[in-house]
């Protein structure tokens, strides 16, 4: 039997941080391209490494680039060249929220992730 789900944002904070990280996948999706929207008739899809992306939000908008790795932990995913750069001006990764981005190319070398897209 399911828990019933509260409707306070409190309750609803703290389910959300303290969720097991196999519950954490569905917090991680991404709003889907136009034209894959209506190839694959979804809106969203989990962001997994290897999809390219395209940066929607931020001082990095516009940029296009493949997920080089996805943090559940944090809820965070790195996109190759979006990079913040450090006082001694060597540039790391930035890390940015999974609703700042726009899918534009599944990785499709998982054949169960592509039956999961209705394909």
């Amino acid at each position: 039997m399911k828990a019933k789900k509260s409707k306070q944002p409190r309750k609803q904070r703290k389910a959300r941080y303290n969720a097991p990280l196999h519950h954490r996948h569905k917090f991680m999706r991404v709003p889907l391209s136009e034209e894959l929207r209506d190839k694959y008739d979804k809106r969203s899809a989990q962001v997994r490494e290897g999809d390219t992306v395209k940066v929607t939000r931020g001082d990095d908008k516009g940029k296009e680039g493949k997920a080089r790795s996805v943090d559940l932990r944090r809820e965070r995913i790195t996109v190759e060249g979006v990079v913040v750069a450090r006082s001694d001006l060597s540039e790391v990764p930035r890390p940015m929220h999974p609703s700042n981005v726009v899918i534009t190319k599944l990785e499709l070398k998982d054949k169960l992730r592509e039956s999961a897209l209705g394909r």
